[in-house]
């Protein structure tokens, strides 16, 4: 598995379901030694977030958020999550999901073997 270099975070600030996740992402960030860049959609960086959503997520022109992305060193991304249409407590199970993956596991060792500087 390459090593990750990036999280990216396609959200909004009037989302309820992108607070508790930009919150846990940037401390994968931190855990992995990896940014955490986010990408608002009511601002400029729109235009990234719908490439982002567009190449590596769910896209649909109304899309849904929160959507995470994770960026490899070999210029890979993987997208993670989309945020459940159900309601907050299902992207927050996704959410769960993902922070006890075996996905994440392997990710946290590959940075422990090779930290790299944010």
């Amino acid at each position: 598995m390459a090593r990750a270099v990036a999280i990216h975070v396609v959200f909004a600030k009037w989302c309820p379901h992108c607070v508790s996740v930009i919150d846990a992402m940037r401390k994968v960030g931190e855990e992995l030694n990896i940014p955490c860049v986010l990408y608002d959609i009511d601002t400029p960086a729109v235009e990234k977030a719908d490439e982002l959503v567009r190449a590596h997520g769910d896209w649909k022109p109304d899309y849904l958020i929160p959507q995470i992305f994770i960026e490899f060193d070999d210029g890979t991304y993987m997208h993670v999550l989309t945020g459940d249409p159900r309601g907050v407590a299902y992207t927050q199970k996704l959410m769960d999901s993902f922070l006890q993956s075996n996905l994440y596991s392997a990710l946290r060792a590959k940075a422990k073997a090779s930290p790299a500087s944010i």
